[in-house]
């Protein structure tokens, strides 16, 4: 089973972004992306944005992975 977590972009340059997932910072490629800018929120999994998403799902992801913690 893979596991996505949601991220907000922060920055990006050149195919790669920083984003901030609960706080924690990182860098991840987009290159699997169109569309994508600042303030848009992803799904990344293994250091790779995998799936653009929307807000709210962004906040019920956290809640599920909070759960789960």
């Amino acid at each position: 089973m893979c596991v996505g977590l949601p991220a907000k972009i922060v920055t990006m340059k050149d195919g790669m972004a920083v984003v901030d997932a609960s706080g924690a910072k990182r860098e991840i490629s987009t290159e699997l992306l169109e569309n994508v800018e600042p303030g848009d929120y992803v799904m990344v999994h293994a250091g790779i944005a995998i799936a653009k998403i929307q807000e709210d799902e962004e906040e019920e992801a956290d809640e599920l992975l909070e759960e789960l913690l």
